[in-house]
């Protein structure tokens, strides 16, 4: 076997491959977009390289055919609860059916993190944000929404026997919402009907034309809600707007939604169309062509599915029924006037029973599994999983 570190065009074009050979036999696996991964490589598009650095590596046979890949990266931003060690990380692992091949790759990534000064690794991660590229797919292997990982079933067994221990799980959560005869729990309605009688709480989905004014509602609730939790830093709300700018093209108004309380924002809820039911017609690429088939499937095309990304209520509305309230107003609008039929909720760590509890209130079904793994380098350290929120 030859591992060989990506250091030119031809081996990031290697390095895309690789994923390509191991799942294109698959027929529920999308290719993603070779832009989409590339960026996280590019220090003009990633601003997360700015807090550490990254290295790639492709895996060939003897017969010079490719069969692995891995990338692995210090963050000096990703913290988890309870840390008690320095962590670095790994992700876009790819390989054949094969621990020894597994295992070159992965000793390979641990030495290169020892070297930096870590003491253990997690993955497989995204050098980002959370809701790209994030845990191993263990259950749950039909079609992956946007920029969500995929692989074969066997590679849980190359990371546990490797010694990768599960760090957490990532639970995701479908629901349908296509008729009307279909409600959810009656505790919804009855916050609905509470809330709807006082006039302070108002609740309203976004508007393409008034982009600012939500993006400063954007970052006042994310602040407020999720800006203390680990790994997570305030987000300004220039940056919101660059967010909200980037996501306008496949926006759908009618699936983003804010809640106020005599006109404060105290919650959101952002969903997106699935856009990967696009963007498997693109065979990873997107240029003038593909961007103009993609945009005709968007307009042309009858998208039924929608994935929920960010929920948050700032503090001191938690646990009074605001989001149920939102929740049945969307509902509302979502069925009477669109053709969504199912909606995924993005992962949910198992570390955070309250979030779980919503979406199984919800009426939610689990839907997939993913595992993020942490790999202690000090064998004889015990293990502790990601402590409870």
């Amino acid at each position: 076997m030859n591992l060989n570190r990506v250091a030119s065009k031809k081996d990031e074009a290697d390095f895309l491959e690789v994923h390509v050979e191991i799942n294109r036999s698959n027929p529920n696996w999308i290719r993603p977009l070779d832009n989409d991964v590339l960026s996280v490589f590019d220090s003009s598009k990633n601003r997360f390289l700015k807090h550490g650095e990254i290295i790639r590596w492709v895996l060939k046979d003897n017969d010079h055919r490719l069969i692995g890949r891995i990338a692995a990266f210090v963050n000096r931003n990703y913290k988890n609860k309870g840390d008690k060690v320095p962590v670095g990380c790994i992700g876009f692992f790819d390989c054949i059916d094969d621990q020894n091949a597994a295992n070159t790759l992965f000793d390979k990534a641990q030495k290169w993190l020892s070297e930096k000064g870590m003491e253990a690794m997690d993955g497989p991660i995204n050098f980002g944000d959370r809701d790209k590229w994030w845990g191993l797919l263990v259950e749950g292997f039909h079609q992956p929404i946007y920029n969500m990982n995929y692989n074969p079933p066997y590679y849980q067994k190359l990371f546990e026997n490797y010694g990768f221990e599960l760090f957490y799980n990532q639970i995701c959560w479908s629901l349908e919402v296509a008729s009307e005869s279909q409600q959810l729990d009656s505790k919804f309605y009855s916050s609905h009907e509470k809330y709807s009688k006082i006039p302070d709480f108002k609740v309203r989905h976004i508007r393409k034309n008034q982009l600012p004014k939500f993006a400063n509602d954007f970052s006042t609730v994310y602040n407020k809600a999720w800006a203390t939790h680990e790994g997570n830093k305030e987000i300004a709300p220039a940056h919101a707007l660059k967010l909200l700018k980037s996501i306008n093209p496949v926006m759908d108004e009618k699936l983003i939604w804010f809640t106020y309380f005599k006109e404060e924002p105290i919650a959101m809820w952002v969903n997106l169309p699935d856009i990967n039911q696009i963007i498997k017609y693109l065979n990873g690429k997107f240029g003038l062509w593909e961007k103009l088939k993609f945009y005709l499937l968007k307009i042309f095309g009858e998208n039924r599915n929608f994935v929920g990304l960010v929920f948050g209520i700032v503090p001191e509305f938690q646990s009074q029924g605001i989001d149920y309230f939102m929740i049945v107003e969307a509902e509302k609008v979502i069925k009477r006037s669109t053709s969504y039929k199912t909606l995924e909720l993005f992962w949910q760590g198992d570390f955070n029973p309250k979030i779980l509890n919503i979406s199984k209130n919800l009426g939610g079904k689990q839907s997939r599994r993913l595992i993020t793994y942490r790999y202690l380098f000090d064998r004889t350290r015990k293990f502790e999983r990601h402590p409870i929120l």
